[in-house]
């Protein structure tokens, strides 16, 4: 399939936006059998670049229309030689599937309350069995929101989305998900934490660190079982979005020098939220 490289010029946008209309690319591809691998975006020049495979030059152009609008002033078929001639050392923001690309992150931490007395109380074998289960439910809340597992924490899992939207959703799918599970009289009841936060891990090997990946596990350690927490900048980037927050106040969080100031995520009413949203916005605090 041939590989094209798109140029966008003159572009006046934060990294986040930009992530925000990559992430719009790759829930659109599949319907043209496009696939958006990669993008970089030179801030000093304006100019966002982004590397495609696509049947045809005209399928490329139709995900980025339909996605959100942005056509590119450029679109020409390449070779990686070209590409890596013409890009020198930059790197790519990111591919929407790896960790270590860098770049924007919602940073999402889970975990199962009270882990240790329940492997006591339980046992190994019964122990093991709440964690195949948790760890199936995060999956497929992860899979369903294009989100990527990081890495497994023996009793939770750090994860990465695309966009503020995919992470803020797949922690809704998730909670419901455990309530749904805790219902049945005949199984154990599981309840888990989420904590999310955003902005620019550092990454290596596959692996993030920083002090996003840091307050998210902050976040997802001050909750309480079967809360959502967010930081600020979740709640800020969500405007638009019909997302059902609480202001939790500042808060101090160790390792962090001043409070934090945390929204919950009120997922149990979020179903009546959406039903009666019909301008889509955030509810107010």
């Amino acid at each position: 399939m041939p590989t094209y490289m798109d140029v966008h010029r003159n572009v006046q946008a934060r990294p986040e936006d930009i992530a925000m209309a990559h992430s719009m690319d790759l829930q659109v591809q599949s319907k043209y059998g496009v696939r958006y691998t990669r993008y970089w975006h030179n801030q000093e020049s304006g100019c966002v670049y982004c590397l495609v495979e696509a049947p045809s030059l005209m399928d490329a152009i139709r995900v980025h229309k339909e996605a959100h609008g942005l056509v590119a002033d450029q679109l020409i078929e390449v070779t990686m030689d070209q590409v890596d001639a013409f890009l020198g050392a930059q790197k790519p923001t990111y591919s929407g599937t790896d960790p270590s690309d860098g770049g924007f992150r919602v940073v999402m931490f889970t975990d199962i309350a009270g882990s240790t007395a329940l492997g006591g109380q339980l046992g190994d074998q019964r122990f093991h069995d709440v964690l195949k289960t948790h760890n199936a439910v995060i999956r497929e809340a992860l899979n369903r929101h294009a989100g990527t597992e990081v890495k497994h924490m023996g009793d939770g899992i750090l994860a990465s989305f695309l966009s503020v939207g995919q992470g803020v959703e797949c922690a809704l799918t998730i909670q419901r998900a455990f309530a749904a599970h805790n219902l049945q009289a005949a199984v154990q009841p599981i309840n888990v934490r989420v904590g999310l936060s955003a902005g620019e891990p550092v990454a290596d090997r596959k692996d993030l660190f920083g002090a996003t990946v840091n307050l998210a596990a902050r976040v997802c350690a001050f909750a309480q079982p079967g809360q959502i927490l967010t930081s600020n900048v979740i709640r800020e980037l969500s405007l638009g979005k019909p997302f059902v927050f609480s202001d939790i106040g500042e808060v101090e969080l160790k390792g962090f020098a001043h409070p934090i100031r945390l929204h919950e995520v009120r997922w149990r009413e979020q179903a009546s939220a959406r039903a009666g949203a019909a301008d889509s916005t955030v509810p107010a605090d």
